[in-house]
């Protein structure tokens, strides 16, 4: 039987307040955003042409802040809205000194929207500007890898894969090297969910402009090369309407973190501040637990324990002698869990290895407890190789895993996409946060909610980083924030603590004990407002 998310009301647990959810970027659907744009256009005393010229006049300036007009530049419209805010950058453009190719498609004829006929009709009286209108046969123009390419062929609205001559052209486009700037979305792609793509018949874009917010797929990582660079371009759709949509998607940011984060009183002691117990360690893999204590001790927890076989004694005590250390009657492997008393956050997982004994510790653990807990690297291999867990795992827990962990426990998954999907369906099944890692982490919420993480650097992918986050899970937890409060401020933290590590070593240099190190001037960083 399936397991329906429900709060636990008699813990203390608080969800965000509205208004700080509503400050949150909202990533909405395709049709979120067309609900927004007829709702501006029929309240707001806003026509669809104005729209049309505010993401034209985005779109321009962003263009003449970064090529100048000397840059020879081939303009790609299609029939419908899209298109026809290509055709007005087209115009603005010339006005600025470009001298665009323009390329607008209404094979057959009669097939322009009313707004894109209109900006055709504009665009042919403004002068500088080679406007071809293609209706039947056409011949590809010469592109190098020196033109500038402006992508308006089809937009967000797109139902189908493209086909046909289309697919010849944007495999041409591509295959040109020329630098491609995509309007709103790059064409063939779609808004959410593409199980379908191919990526050679989807625009690889350099840049793309958002319109309003960003779209679902920019967030995952199989399309990485098709968005590129991307920006959101605002062109102020109705407030209103937007604050009234609660969309599943959301993007975090530094601000948002900065409001969730609670000052520390003048008057205050370690009582204040939680304790938290982390299982971590066995023989070969002491690294790990010091990792994650690091993690723990610079997030501001007020007394962190590590619970580790008899073997890692001298390594914790002369590496975090800021730690309590409580041992394994074993001296090689953790072969029991069982807290010896109550702790405002437990953690599980960073090199405690997939020993029998370890298994077994964890499965009578959760067996016997209903507390939330988190759970990281092989805590998961060990629930991977015992399924049964799954089930005892207690709601509201956090659950940490990479793609290849993921895959270990709920089965092997060909894509990003798919992996995203699989965890929006097993968190809500299992009432448990799944913390999905990439380049932009995912939380996804019990009820479906995903909370992607703007923080974080390629330099990032380097042994030993997911247990920092995990001891900055710990702490964070243990000082009474919220799962996702918790979940939300510890991705963003370790994120930005690795972007620092990177400003000092470089993108080849960061080392996971280069962003423990840093965690607390993240922390800092995030709490002191820009002037």
């Amino acid at each position: 039987m399936e397991r329906v998310w429900v709060p636990n009301l008699t813990s203390p647990v608080i969800w965000p307040c509205q208004a700080v959810k509503n400050q949150i970027m909202k990533i909405f659907t395709t049709q979120e955003i067309r609900e927004i744009d007829q709702y501006t256009i029929d309240n707001d005393g806003v026509s669809s042409v104005e729209l049309i010229e505010r993401v034209a006049e985005g779109v321009a300036c962003e263009i003449t802040s970064r090529w100048t007009p000397r840059k020879p530049t081939a303009i790609f419209a299609g029939p419908g809205n899209n298109g026809a805010d290509a055709l007005a950058v087209a115009r603005l453009l010339a006005e600025q000194g470009f001298r665009p190719e323009v390329f607008l498609f209404n094979i057959g004829g009669n097939k322009l929207s009313l707004d894109c006929a209109k900006m055709r009709n504009l665009l042919r009286e403004t002068p500088g500007v080679d406007l071809i209108e293609v209706v039947s046969n056409f011949s590809l123009p010469d592109l190098t890898s020196s033109h500038l390419v402006i992508d308006g062929l089809f937009g967000s609205g797109l139902h189908r894969p493209l086909s046909g001559g289309f697919v010849s052209l944007v495999q041409y486009i591509n295959e040109s090297m020329a630098t491609v700037v995509a309007i709103d979305i790059p064409s063939g792609l779609y808004g959410e969910w593409n199980p379908e793509a191919i990526n050679r018949n989807i625009i690889h874009a350099n840049l793309t402009l958002a319109v309003q917010a960003p779209k679902l797929s920019f967030f995952i990582s199989d399309y990485a090369d098709i968005v590129g660079e991307w920006k959101v371009l605002d062109i102020e759709l109705s407030p209103e309407k937007i604050r009234s949509i609660s969309p599943q998607y959301h993007l975090v940011e530094k601000a948002d973190v900065r409001r969730m984060l609670r000052r520390r009183p003048d008057i205050c002691s370690k009582a204040d501040f939680g304790s938290t117990i982390i299982y971590a360690g066995s023989y070969g893999m002491m690294g790990a637990a010091v990792l994650a204590t690091r993690g723990a001790l610079r997030s501001g927890v007020g007394k962190t324990t590590i619970y580790s076989p008899r073997c890692g004694f001298n390594i914790l005590q002369s590496t975090v002698p800021e730690a309590l250390f409580s041992e394994d009657r074993d001296d090689l492997v953790i072969s029991e869990i069982a807290p010896s008393h109550r702790f405002s956050s437990i953690a599980i997982g960073p090199g405690i290895g997939t020993q029998d004994a370890t298994v077994k510790a964890l499965e009578d653990f959760l067996a016997g407890t209903t507390a939330p807990v988190i759970l990281d690297a092989d805590a998961l291999n060990c629930i991977a190789a015992r399924p049964s867990m799954l089930s005892t795992i207690p709601i509201l827990s956090i659950l940490t895993p990479h793609a290849g962990e993921f895959d270990r426990l709920f089965g092997t998954q060909v894509s990003a996409e798919a992996r995203l999907r699989k965890a929006i369906e097993v968190a809500r099944y299992y009432n448990i946060f799944i913390i999905l890692k990439g380049h932009y982490t995912a939380l996804v919420r019990p009820d479906g909610k995903v909370y992607f993480n703007s923080s974080g650097c390629s330099a990032m992918a380097t042994p030993g980083c997911g247990d920092v986050l995990t001891g900055i899970l710990a702490s964070v937890s243990a000082q009474g924030y919220s799962p996702e409060y918790a979940a939300i401020i510890s991705v963003f933290v370790h994120g930005l603590a690795g972007e620092m590590a990177a400003e000092r070593h470089g993108q080849y240099g960061v080392t996971a004990g280069d962003i423990a190190d840093n965690v607390g001037r993240a922390i800092k960083e995030i709490m002191t407002k820009s002037k």
